[in-house]
């Protein structure tokens, strides 16, 4: 059963209330052998909150998160949003480089965390932190402990002085050009994301769904967490990508709605003995984050006998902007048609509309377009300007209004004035019988500025060299998109989202 909201005058922990007050003991998330009912997030999440604003938090100052995928971060969550703070998750991954910067651009008063982190933040320069809370230690001179907030109030804080367009969560993004940028999502704009992806994908609180996507990405946040939150389904954790470990969880769990980047589709399609497993209750998954090859998805679904519908969207938008159809037509190499009251179109280098077809910048408008950038006006007003957001795609749009992600814009490679889209070489490669995965990169030429550089994954036990590849290469393209170089790697790096970091493959 679909939940309905009165969205226009509700706070993200206004909705998480309502949904625990009709749920009550249903399990709403689980991990390994914990379990934690609706009932007892709702009452943990309030106390925390009620913590935190003893603590002197007050509306709109930063509460930083830097936990793995568990419970504890379920609770930290609605904790930070419920206390009228602003949540800022941290990805778990980076060093004392990122996190020191994070911390003091957010200007973040707390961190939530735990013992495996503590060395890291404390050897941090911070300017703004007051509070460490650690959800695994006793209370010290150096930290607290949250179950030293137990005791707090169970009911929700009254938070009048706070509005829909108070900052809920400040994101920032992984910036692969430069430093990171902190999107200030608002509860209106999470609150109208999660309600209309929910319309879109036609999901209710029956469903069961796995988070193994990492829990501080947006991705998880709106898709794992807040939609069967607001719906009162279940949540199954998992605290780290273990191809088989997911695919026994999901087998075990009754799973039936799987959420993941591509990388991870690829990585369950290699598991050796995939077939021993029973995926019969599993009934749609959803690629995001990056594109999906054609050919990983044809296998996964033929596989597994279960659809993936494709979609996308930029942090900045919450960050679903557009998703194939549940029940409509799914179409091949498309990210889909834009969520409900969305609206996209496709413009050249001076934000002129082009024609259905042509290849240009996507933009986006909705009420689930971030509110800008931290402290960044100037980035604010560039990614904003003329009231629609630019993500930073290359794509197009067909007659139908499906919306194509053809690449990057920072990824394109200029060869010779020639435009040579990474992508198109990649879905190429993946359909060669001896590639398990594929990127092309952008390398500096002298005489063409650009050059392709294919970097590959063979699958176990294949052998290719340099010139097999290219003579594969030159039967379906031009010669100057044909990779003039081609590494062989082990594996691709990837970043803690599992998206194939590309900027230190064109470093190699």
């Amino acid at each position: 059963m679909l939940i309905k909201w009165e969205v226009i005058k509700l706070l993200i922990g206004d909705i998480i209330s309502k949904t625990a007050a009709e749920k009550g003991d249903k399990i709403a998330a689980v991990l390994d052998d914990k379990k934690v009912t609706y009932q007892d997030l709702e009452k943990q999440s309030n106390q925390l909150a009620h913590g935190l604003i003893d603590l002197g938090i007050k509306p709109a100052d930063m509460v930083s998160i830097m936990l793995p995928n568990s419970i504890e971060f379920l609770t930290a969550y609605l904790g930070v949003i419920k206390s009228g703070a602003t949540m800022v998750p941290l990805n778990i991954s980076f060093k004392k480089a990122a996190v020191e910067y994070i911390l003091n651009n957010s200007e973040a008063k707390i961190i939530i965390s735990s013992k495996k982190f503590l060395p890291l933040i404390k050897d941090c320069d911070l300017d703004y932190l007051q509070k460490i809370i650690l959800v695994d230690g006793e209370k010290s001179d150096d930290y607290l402990a949250l179950s030293e907030l137990a005791d707090q109030q169970s009911t929700l804080p009254e938070l009048k002085e706070i509005d829909q367009e108070y900052t809920a969560a400040c994101l920032y993004t992984s910036g692969t050009t430069g430093q990171p940028k902190g999107a200030m999502l608002t509860h209106h704009n999470l609150i109208f994301d999660t309600q209309k992806t929910i319309e879109h994908l036609k999901v209710d609180d029956s469903d069961r769904y796995i988070c193994v996507l990492p829990m501080f990405h947006a991705f998880a946040e709106t898709v794992c967490m807040l939609m069967p939150l607001f719906l009162g389904a279940e949540i199954v954790i998992v605290d780290r990508f273990l191809p088989e470990k997911v695919l026994k969880t999901i087998q075990e769990e009754n799973v039936t709605f799987f959420a993941g980047v591509p990388t991870m589709y690829s990585a369950l399609l290699n598991v050796k003995n995939k077939d021993e497993y029973d995926l019969s209750h599993l009934n749609l998954c959803i690629s995001g984050g990056a594109a999906m090859p054609q050919q990983t998805m044809e296998d996964f679904e033929k596989t597994f006998n279960v659809k993936i519908l494709e979609g996308n969207g930029p942090t900045e938008t919450s960050p679903v902007a557009y998703v194939n159809p549940v029940d409509g037509e799914r179409k091949s190499g498309s990210v889909g048609l834009p969520i409900p009251e969305t609206k996209v179109k496709i413009v050249d280098e001076n934000d002129k509309e082009l024609e259905r077809g042509k290849i240009g910048e996507i933009v986006v408008q909705g009420e689930h377009v971030m509110k800008g950038y931290f402290k960044m006006p100037e980035a604010t007003e560039k990614t904003l300007r003329g009231g629609w957001l630019h993500t930073g795609d290359l794509g197009k749009m067909d007659q139908d209004g499906y919306v194509y992600i053809v690449d990057r814009k920072k990824d394109m490679i200029n060869v010779g004035g020639m435009n040579v889209y990474p992508r198109e070489i990649e879905e190429q490669l993946y359909k060669h019988p001896k590639i398990r995965e594929a990127a092309v990169v952008a390398t500096k030429d002298e005489l063409r500025g650009e050059i392709p550089k294919a970097v590959i994954v063979l699958k176990e036990g294949e052998k290719a060299d340099e010139r097999e590849i290219k003579k594969y290469c030159q039967q379906y393209f031009a010669n100057y998109k044909v990779p003039k170089l081609v590494d062989f790697l082990d594996e691709l790096p990837k970043n803690a989202t599992g998206k194939i970091d590309k900027k230190s493959l064109s470093d190699l």
